[in-house]
């Protein structure tokens, strides 16, 4: 036995059973592989997902070296309740390409194996929004994408110029590789695009090419999203990178407009959008929220400061709302530029924020707009210069324990210290330097919460809401909401 195979068995291992599920009802046990059904080897859980969705299932089961067969009868598209070792059940695809851009090839040394895994799976695109090259797709691959219409596929084009997709990505398949949106786009797949901008390489005229050439693929490419080069100090030996400056981040939001209004007055929506670093770069307000037809690509970085612009607003209106009708008799209206304005002496305390450079003007005047109605209440925002990476990332999510506690070291945090979620690995308190979020608390003196970074988040972190108190506060309770600036 391969291998491969022993080690296919085990991502189908039958791990746990629900309780009163279809499967509890037959004869299947903890400790089961699964391997067929319907005469169909089980690749992985797309072909699980799409087998179970019949009536009639003839399930191979591998028990104590022997293979034990099931006939099951149920319900179209129930669930049979079962849970997997693995539960993507299948292994990743890891990507083959050397790309100048390549974010993983600039980290440290000596840092978990995990965060130097590199994959290019279609799979993991439409499951976690993945972008992927195309580069490793196998006819397979692309054959069980149209079959069960995986869609969206979010790729990662660059540029559609061939050759020099081969040289940004070191492979000289990579320009071929192209040629699959064609078939996705005749097969009726829908596509999301994105375009990693690298100074002197794919800027100006070739992203003028690329925009054109996608463009073609529209509607089944409905958004294209462009995004700067993010680049370490760990670059000795990669390829010359220079930062996006402010003068090319202005040029490629001049032309990515201008295909707005070509693309917009054509299709109905805007197709081509630069992402929020490209307006902070070049010193430009944020496009309205029209201009984003939806935020389809808003984990890309691409809206994300507009729509949350627009859910502080709205959070603080709900909040004050609720909070005159539960606070009347300490609040008092005074007169700003002639206008009526509520004032509340209550709550005092004194808390801290920190984030990374990129984001903090609009967290601080988040705070601004907050402390306009909660004078008595102290808050600090800090932001994080990063040491780990270098100078030259300025996302919150890439901040280390390291880097917060030697710069937070002497601050005045207050009672309590917010930290956004995306500084932490997903579902876990733990920093990308493996320090948890007790080792920081440890070092700095000072509780630690967790925020989100929707705008209901962070106004009840504004109110120095713990979770309890949110369960119970009645800033939550249902009431009709008028504006109140």
């Amino acid at each position: 036995m391969s291998l491969i195979f022993m080690k296919k068995q085990l991502e189908n291992k039958i791990v746990a059973i629900e309780a009163g599920s279809v499967a509890s009802r037959y004869d299947f046990q903890i400790g089961d592989i699964l391997l067929q059904i319907n005469q169909q080897v089980i690749e992985d859980v797309f072909d699980y997902r799409f087998l179970i969705q019949n009536k009639h299932l003839a399930v191979i089961l591998k028990r104590d070296q022997k293979e034990i067969q099931l006939k099951i009868t149920k319900n179209p598209y129930d669930d049979l309740g079962l849970t997997f070792e693995n539960d993507f059940m299948s292994s990743y695809h890891s990507c083959t390409n050397k790309c100048i851009f390549c974010f993983i090839d600039q980290m440290p040394p000596n840092m978990r194996e995990t965060l130097y895994f590199k994959d290019d799976d279609s799979r993991l695109s439409f499951l976690q929004g993945n972008y992927i090259t195309l580069t490793n797709m196998s006819d397979h691959d692309a054959n069980r994408i149209i079959k069960y219409h995986l869609a969206p596929i979010n790729i990662s084009v660059q540029t559609t110029n061939p050759e020099l997709r081969c040289m940004m990505l070191n492979n000289r398949f990579a320009g071929k590789a192209l040629a699959r949106i064609q078939q996705f786009y005749d097969a009726g797949i829908e596509m999301n695009a994105q375009v990693v901008l690298c100074p002197g390489v794919n800027d100006g005229q070739e992203l003028r090419r690329t925009i054109e050439d996608l463009a073609k693929y529209a509607p089944l490419i409905p958004s294209i999203s462009v995004v700067p080069v993010g680049i370490t100090k760990y670059r000795d030996g990669l390829f010359p990178m220079k930062p996006v400056s402010k003068e090319l981040a202005e040029q490629t939001i001049d032309m990515i407009e201008e295909y707005q209004k070509i693309m917009f007055q054509k299709t109905g929506y805007h197709f081509v959008h630069a992402s929020d670093e490209f307006y902070i770069t070049a010193k430009r307000p944020m496009p309205e929220e029209e201009r984003y037809d939806g935020y389809l690509q808003l984990e890309n970085g691409v809206g994300m400061i507009r729509s949350q612009i627009i859910e502080v607003r709205q959070a603080l209106r709900d909040t004050l709302r609720l909070y005159a009708k539960t606070h009347l008799l300490v609040s008092k209206t005074i007169y700003k530029a002639g206008k009526k304005h509520l004032v509340f002496p209550k709550p005092r305390y004194t808390i801290s924020i920190a984030t990374g450079k990129l984001i903090y003007p609009y967290i601080k005047k988040y705070t601004e707009w907050f402390l306009r109605y909660f004078p008595n209440v102290q808050i600090h925002v800090y932001w994080i210069r990063n040491d780990f990476f270098g100078e030259l990332i300025t996302v919150a999510g890439l901040i280390t324990a390291q880097d917060l506690i030697a710069q937070l070291k002497n601050q005045e945090l207050g009672s309590v210290l917010y930290l956004p979620v995306c500084m932490f690995r997903s579902g876990e308190e733990v920093f990308l330097d493996d320090f948890t979020k007790q080792d920081v608390e440890k070092a700095l003196q000072t509780p630690i919460r967790i925020v989100k970074t929707s705008g209901q988040d962070m106004i009840d972190a504004f109110m120095n809401l713990g979770e309890e108190k949110k369960k119970n506060s009645l800033l939550h309770s249902p009431y009709e909401l008028t504006k109140l600036f």
